[in-house]
């Protein structure tokens, strides 16, 4: 099975004023489709730098990331915007829902941006808001929801274009420990259904769902 996913070499550098901080140093992994990859590290360290780098959002000080065949950081921005659109979905911490959007508008969004017409993109919506037993809460504003309905809302909107790969950011981070298991439900059954998933978290929750697990450490990803 070819991979989805591979990162060459990659490191991330920043260069300050009155230092020089290395957060990625030869980052080498290969994600073949329906993976579901879990990255585990403390705070700080680099974890949100690295899933931002598999996304197109940051890009990398040397080395080659390829998604589906193609090398990401040799398009230009306009470029990278469609990639993204089109191939990847996004889920963080912080579910980034617009509060004066209802769920179905939320989620819908992202179909909008890619040209998909306004009833075909709701109707989506609805089938995915479905999917999750979420039915009733189409019309429902975020501060209408709770914590874990709102990540489901946020998992919703990263599957309506069909994604070659989810990533998830802390996506667990701000919920308590029974809507934390019932979301880590979520990406298993997603899993199960041949999506290819990225989560990264400093929980190591993740062992128990996910079917390869690497530790992100002094800018080094070591097999856990």
């Amino acid at each position: 099975m070819n991979n989805i996913l591979e990162l060459m070499s990659v490191a991330k550098t920043y260069f300050l004023q009155s230092e020089t901080i290395e957060v990625l140093k030869n980052i080498n992994l290969s994600v073949k489709q329906g993976d579901f990859v879990g990255i585990f590290g403390p705070s700080g360290s680099g974890k949100s730098t690295l899933l931002n780098i598999i996304g197109s959002l940051d890009a990398p000080t040397s080395g080659r990331v390829l998604l589906d065949g193609i090398e990401l950081f040799t398009h230009r921005d306009a470029e990278l915007s469609l990639i993204r659109n089109s191939k990847i979905g996004f889920v963080f911490q912080f579910h980034h829902l617009l509060p004066e959007f209802t769920c179905v508008e939320n989620i819908a969004l992202p179909a909008l941006v890619r040209g998909t017409s306004p009833g075909r993109a709701h109707e989506r919506a609805q089938e995915l808001l479905d999917r999750f037993g979420m039915s009733d809460k189409g019309g429902r504003l975020p501060e209408q929801l709770s914590g874990g309905e709102k990540q489901r809302v946020a998992i919703a909107r990263a599957l309506i274009n069909d994604p070659r790969i989810i990533l998830a950011d802390e996506p667990t981070g701000n919920l308590d420990y029974e809507n934390t298991a019932k979301l880590l439900e979520v990406f298993v059954h997603l899993k199960s259904e041949g999506h290819t998933i990225i989560l990264v978290t400093h929980s190591l929750d993740i062992e128990q769902v996910a079917t390869n697990v690497y530790n992100l450490k002094d800018g080094a990803l070591d097999v856990m």
